[in-house]
């Protein structure tokens, strides 16, 4: 059970990391779509890797709480 846990720590933390890249490169595209007047659909995407990032920290918090729960029961 706490391999499992493990693996999920692992692979949600991953998520994190990938909506933090794809949101760093939405706010980098800024400038570019205030030149293409596209700011509303940048700002959206950003906005919308922010909750999948938050989302991902949020699930891997609640991993890590469990496997101490589990490792404290033991």
């Amino acid at each position: 059970m706490e391999i499992l846990l493990v693996l999920g720590v692992v692979i949600a933390a991953g998520f994190v990391l990938f909506s933090l890249a794809r949101g760093l490169f939405y706010f980098s595209q800024g400038h570019r779509a205030a030149i293409d007047g596209t700011v509303e659909e940048n700002q959206l995407l950003q906005n919308k890797m922010m909750m999948a990032r938050v989302k991902w920290q949020a699930i891997t918090v609640v991993l890590l709480i469990l496997i101490g729960v589990f490792a404290a029961g033991k």
